[in-house]
This record gives structure tokens, sequence and C-alpha cells, in this order.
């Protein structure tokens, strides 16, 4: 595990009105501020990332649909440096993902719908502080292709 990383299941409390989805509450040990929320899709198939915050850290959940999420931890300080994670999160795996600055995180779409993921930032959008990476051409030892087996 990447240091720093949190991924732990969520509730989802359904009843014959609908469902509620647990995500972030201020009371949270793993909460820390707020900056904005937002919602991403992704379509499946499709890669994006890396994106690597140096002062935000995001706090996921995916809403709907489902993804595949990797990360890389580029710190050079830190007792994980070179670690990769990789997850499924979304309808079959509903869970809480908290990525710590200095940590590169990639989302690729799965299955066959778009996928929706919500993210309560600790920063508003500030475009100088996403350090931003080709998906497919780097030096981060991870390959987004389907593993059959």
């Amino acid at each position: 595990m990447i240091e720093g990383l949190v991924i732990k299941p969520k509730r989802r409390i359904a009843d014959e009105r609908g469902m509620i989805m647990q995500m972030l509450r201020a009371d949270d040990p793993d909460f820390e501020k707020f900056g904005e929320i937002y919602f991403t899709t992704v379509y499946p198939g499709v890669v994006k990332g890396w994106h690597c915050h140096t002062k935000q850290i995001n706090n996921y959940v995916v809403v709907s649909g489902m993804v595949k999420i990797a990360f890389y931890d580029m710190r050079a300080d830190s007792p994980t440096k070179g670690e990769v994670v990789e997850i499924f999160a979304g309808d079959d795996n509903y869970v809480f993902i908290k990525i710590p600055t200095g940590v590169a995180s990639g989302i690729k779409g799965i299955g066959i719908k778009p996928a929706i993921i919500a993210n309560c930032a600790t920063e508003m959008h500030d475009p100088t502080e996403d350090v931003r990476i080709d998906p497919h051409n780097n030096d981060i030892p991870y390959d987004w292709g389907r593993k059959d087996g």
C-alpha cells in the first residue's frame, strides 16, 4: 500500500424510496478541509490521467459505473516511493479513496456505461499545481491494458 493512500468501504443505504450513498463528513478522520466538489465522467475504455497534485488532496467516490484506478507514489521522501496500487471501484465496489499530494493517479473506464466520479477536493481548482503525465508514454511502471487470464 502507498503511504497516505486511503481506500475504505462506504455504506449504501437502500430502501423502497431510493438510496443514500455515504462519502465524507466533517467529523470523518479523513476529512481535512473543503476546497470544492466536482463530478467527472469517464467513458468505457478511456484513460484519464496521470494527474499528480502538489497542494490538493483528492477524495473520490465512484457514484455510478465502474473504473480501474491506478496510483503511483512519486514523492522523493516517501517510504513507498515507486509503489503502484490498482483498484476497481464503482457499482461493484463502493469505496472512499483519499489521494495524498505527490501520488499520481489515473482512471480508466471499464464496463459498458460511463462512470461518474465525485471529488471533494481540499483546494479550489488551480491548474498551476496539477501535474499531468501522458497515460501511455511515461516512466510509470504500469500498463493500462486489460489483464485477461
